[in-house]
């Protein structure tokens, strides 16, 4: 039975999918051409109505924050070089810009796809991802940041979109309910307004199950193939008496409240499940210079002296450098 397009998610087709060429997006639904970065369909009524981007290195004026995006329009192929570069404004009657536009009005969804020259803090490595659902919560007419040829000013449509959180980005009433219970447990967190007094009342085992069913992710399942489930800080690798490698996707900025950081491969590391603690309790930091620092006691442990990353594998500095600000003002806080 063929998948048919519609707006929002695809049947089939989970937040986190991976796919090695563009036609393979098209092929899912997901996007309507293989080629251009908006996509759109008919609405109810007949009318166009954007329901898919993909950012993959488009125009300069782009801005990608993961749970926001600034978005430049598209354009006609005789309005631009091959290189990209505009050579006249971005018109709103254009069709790609129209049809994204009216999603605004009516308040529909788009699904975002990153490709692997998005920015790298959160573009996968050599394919496209999808990310899930977000909302535009703004359109202008704004000046690019690059002029034309001739040196005049360019006008471009551009959009303001919002990542959806929670259960909106799941499919399933399985996955809805465990979000629900996860929303829960982030509300306690807040009411007790300290993550040690959450972690003591709550007990341990009921949180930390609950949020390994939704954050071992495609993403992190990807990582961990990568390393066949050896350690990236210490070099470990568990091995089960099935002969299978125990490792646990660990994400180096975290996930939720008050972090917020992506679920994205540069953000997630393969570790033992005693470096995982380690560098969620801030006993480990890891160096501009890829330098794995012992910031606490870590007896017994023995570290390798550098991160391993292997070919296939962008762990981004600004996710590492959030690790260390963190917890070099918690520090500074508690003692």
């Amino acid at each position: 039975m063929e998948i048919e397009r519609v707006i929002g998610h695809i049947d089939g087709v989970p937040v986190g999918a991976v796919f090695h060429r563009r036609l393979n997006v098209m092929r899912a639904k997901l996007h309507q051409t293989n080629q251009r970065g908006i996509s759109w369909l008919e609405d109810q009524d007949g009318h166009k109505v954007g329901d898919a981007i993909v950012l993959h290195g488009g125009y300069e004026d782009d801005e990608d924050h993961w749970d926001w995006i600034r978005y430049t329009g598209a354009s006609k192929n005789e309005d631009k070089e091959p290189s990209g570069r505009l050579l006249r404004s971005q018109s709103w009657s254009y069709v790609d810009n129209a049809a994204l536009r009216l999603s605004y009005e009516r308040g529909h969804p788009i699904r975002v796809i990153r490709g692997y020259e998005g920015d790298p803090r959160y573009s996968p490595f050599d394919s496209y991802r999808y990310d899930g659902l977000y909302v535009i919560t703004g359109v202008r007419t704004a000046t690019s940041k690059r002029p034309a040829p001739d040196g005049s000013p360019i006008d471009i449509c551009q959009f303001d979109l919002r990542r959806l959180l929670g259960r909106e980005q799941v499919q399933t009433p399985l996955e809805r309910r465990v979000a629900d219970v996860l929303a829960e447990l982030d509300d306690e967190q807040d009411q007790q307004g300290n993550e040690q007094q959450y972690v003591e009342k709550l007990p341990r085992s009921r949180s930390m199950w609950v949020r390994r069913l939704v954050r071992d992710t495609a993403a992190a399942e990807r990582i961990k193939l990568l390393y066949e489930g050896a350690c990236q800080l210490c070099g470990l690798r568990l091995v089960g008496p099935d002969g299978e490698p125990y490792s646990e996707g660990a994400h180096i900025r975290p996930l939720g409240k008050p972090h917020h950081g992506p679920d994205v491969e540069p953000n997630i590391l393969c570790l033992c499940p005693n470096c995982h603690v380690r560098l969620d309790i801030g006993a480990i930091a890891i160096s501009e210079d890829w330098s794995v620092i012992a910031r606490a006691d870590v007896s017994g442990a023995k570290l390798l002296s550098k991160l391993t990353v292997k070919d296939g594998h962008r762990v981004h500095q600004e996710h590492l450098r959030y690790h260390r600000r963190y917890w070099e003002k918690d520090s500074t806080q508690t003692h």
